[in-house]
């Protein structure tokens, strides 16, 4: 088998029926910052971004530095770049862990499901990993209904399991295996 970045680099940009899921570049800046700095989009995900300069340098830092498994989201139809999905593999377990953040414009259209789906399929069909886990906020429901329809299965709650703007949060974890996957 090859090198997990390997295939991940060979699969920087995958299509699905609505979306293009590709690399995120400065260009990107914008359209980021308009969810990155509301802060009912970010209230269970990362700090509020203040200016677009904090925009540009988390682009920087987290997704061109090691761009590998760190996907924009972009409605194929209009170019509209909407999110950010990302899989960070484990080699050692062969598992991954799937997050991401969708612009509240475009919730409930079942964007972050098809992109999960796109996601799992990498992991599972591509990557051959055994496991794929998430988590979120136990305040953040809809998080976990996009994990359940992804045909997660919920692993239990760690309490103050992270510091997230100044707090500790609960976060419920749910998985999938490689046999349990369906799509």
């Amino acid at each position: 088998m090859e090198s997990y970045t390997y295939l991940l680099a060979e699969n920087q940009i995958i299509k699905t029926e609505r979306l293009i899921l590709r690399p995120i570049t400065f260009a990107d800046a914008k359209a980021m910052f308009d969810y990155a700095s509301d802060e009912e989009t970010t209230r269970f995900v990362f700090d509020t971004h203040q200016t677009i300069d904090t925009t540009r340098q988390s682009i920087a830092e987290f997704f061109i530095a090691a761009p590998i498994g760190k996907y924009g989201i972009e409605i194929a139809e209009t170019s509209a770049f909407i999110g950010t999905i990302d899989i960070r593999v484990d080699q050692l377990n062969k598992s991954g862990f799937l997050g991401y953040a969708l612009n509240k414009s475009y919730w409930g259209n079942g964007y972050m499901t098809e992109a999960g789906f796109a996601m799992l399929d990498l992991a599972f069909k591509i990557l051959e990993l055994e496991r794929v886990t998430s988590l979120h906020d136990v305040r953040n429901p809809a998080s976990g209904n996009v994990m359940k329809r992804l045909g997660m299965t919920y692993e239990g709650t760690l309490r103050k399991n992270r510091f997230v703007k100044k707090e500790f949060v609960d976060d419920a974890h749910y998985s999938i295996l490689k046999e349990e996957y369906q799509h």
